[in-house]
């Protein structure tokens, strides 16, 4: 995927730029390109579930469930990239905190094959703090909701 930019606005990400962006690394990196994005108001993640990932041989070995806990790191990853890159910057994330999770609900299966979408939506901003609501789609199904805030620290050090 070709990242473009319109009117001083990326579009999208691929995951040559979010692994740029995000301090994780393989094998914590849940997003895999983000296919839709206006600024730090709207965006959409897409992550290929896959039968390689590592969280299956314990979750379950028999009966393989993407645990809910990594959706929802899914939709802050996505969410902490929309972030960077309305701010126009492309440098590596050091600092990041997540600071609450709510409303969190999980409806259906996430399971090796599926093609997670999360939407995020900003509900709030505040100097370095953001508020999203976050909503994972598999088939146009929802699988997956919550509420998530983050903080991005450039000033502390750890």
């Amino acid at each position: 995927m070709k990242n473009y930019k319109d009117n001083n606005e990326l579009r999208n990400a691929d995951i040559n730029l979010i692994s740029k962006i995000l301090p994780h690394a393989y094998p914590f990196i849940l997003i895999d390109k983000i296919i839709e994005m206006n600024k730090d108001i709207y965006g959409i993640g897409v992550k290929n579930v896959t039968i390689n990932e590592p969280f299956f041989q314990g979750h379950f070995p028999n009966n393989p469930i993407m645990p809910g806990v990594l959706q929802i790191e899914g939709m802050a990853q996505t969410a902490a990239v929309m972030c960077v890159l309305s701010r126009n910057q492309e440098q590596p994330l050091s600092k990041i905190f997540f600071m609450t999770i709510d409303k969190a609900k999980f409806r259906r299966p996430v399971i090796p094959g599926d093609i997670l979408y999360y939407h995020l939506k900003k509900i709030r901003q505040r100097a370095n703090v953001w508020k999203f609501k976050g909503e994972a789609y598999v088939l146009g199904k929802l699988v997956a909701e919550a509420e998530i805030s983050a903080m991005i620290d450039e000033e502390s050090s750890l």
